[in-house]
């Protein structure tokens, strides 16, 4: 029961201290480097940050929420570290979409409404054929219990994520 309330209290948490840092730093933008940087580089180093502190809260969920024992943590860590490498990939192709959706929100043509849902639900596939991917990696460090449980975790945690994504991108106008 105490995990059952820790996973999504602790997520919530991070969620909530990343927005509020992302926030902080949008409203105070600082010089990288003494360079003056356009508003689109701030944004997108802020989002890189809050990218950065979700992976981080991410594994920290999973860390308590997985029991492993020393001798599977030597194991599962390096290939949930390969995992977590290839959805990188695949979010920083969905990251570019929503950058096109939002650069032409206001003037979208039906062929470009098209385009981005069908785009946006590949990634979904792409997500999925992923973690199929990965199944046997996990399982040979790990029981196939284990594997299940990471990857119901796993599921749980992309899911509080899409949700939060999904809630900040307007919805497209008929």
């Amino acid at each position: 029961m105490k995990k059952n309330i820790a996973f999504p209290l602790c997520f919530a948490t991070a969620v909530f201290i990343v927005t509020t840092v992302l926030s902080a730093q949008q409203a105070a933008p600082s010089p990288a480097s003494g360079k003056n940087m356009t508003e689109e580089q701030v944004t997108d180093a802020n989002i890189q940050l809050m990218r950065q502190d979700i992976r981080s809260e991410r594994k920290k969920v999973v860390a308590a929420n997985l029991p492993l024992t020393e001798a599977e943590a030597v194991k599962f860590w390096p290939v949930y570290d390969r995992y977590i490498a290839e959805t990188i990939k695949v979010n920083d192709v969905r990251f570019a979409l929503l950058k096109e959706y939002a650069r032409d929100y206001d003037a979208a043509s039906e062929e470009r409404a098209d385009s981005f849902i069908k785009r946006w639900l590949t990634f979904d596939q792409d997500n999925t054929q992923l973690r199929l991917k990965y199944i046997p990696e996990f399982e040979k460090v790990i029981s196939h219990k284990k594997t299940a449980m990471f990857f119901q975790i796993d599921r749980r945690v992309s899911l509080l994520i899409e949700l939060q994504l999904a809630s900040q991108v307007p919805l497209i106008k008929p």
